[in-house]
């Protein structure tokens, strides 16, 4: 029975000396291992998903939706903004409006010369502001300045001033400063 007790002491130590360096190797060789096998396996997923968006993209019917998406956002865009080439309309329009809403000693000019602000630090929208001066009444004014503002595409009121005009019958000498985005091309 005492050489079966050494036996099994023996074996046992001899089990958990290979256990010892069975954990020893295990952690350092097979566990970064595994890390590295989850890093991979997680980029080639990232690059499948990729892969299916970019074949689904390139379906007929999604680059038609696509180019649908991108004319109706243009389309919305021009509701806020105006094309450059456009830009010197607007002038035009504004004096229109003028003239509808019964204001007097209308003037109008550009703060800018020569199209949107190159400051404006914007690789595609800039924007023109315009100085306007008129004679009128309050309820030709507020009329005037709702007009502009429901003006497609916007135009925006940065700030007006009214003062009494040096003739009584005259109303109010109105100064504004306006603003209005242009697409650059």
């Amino acid at each position: 029975m005492k050489a079966y007790k050494k036996y099994f002491t023996t074996v046992s130590l001899i089990w958990a000396a290979c256990f010892v360096v069975f954990c020893f190797a295990y952690l350092l060789i097979i566990s970064p291992q595994r890390n590295i096998i989850k890093q991979i396996d997680s980029k080639l997923a990232e690059r499948e998903q990729r892969y299916e968006s970019i074949v689904k993209a390139a379906r007929e019917e999604n680059v038609a939706r696509a180019k649908e998406e991108i004319e109706r956002l243009r389309s919305k865009a021009a509701e806020f903004a105006a094309n450059f080439e456009d830009a010197g309309n607007l002038t035009f329009d504004i004096s229109q409006i003028a003239e509808q809403k019964n204001v007097t000693s209308f003037s109008i000019k550009g703060k800018t010369a020569g199209g949107p602000s190159p400051t404006s630090g914007h690789k595609y929208v800039g924007e023109n502001r315009i100085e306007i001066g008129f004679l009128s009444g309050f309820n030709e004014f507020a009329t005037f300045l709702n007009a502009l503002e429901r003006h497609r595409p916007v135009i925006f009121v940065d700030g007006f001033t009214i003062t009494r005009a040096k003739q009584q019958e005259a109303g109010y000498q109105v100064g504004m400063n306006v603003a209005v985005l242009v697409i650059k091309h």
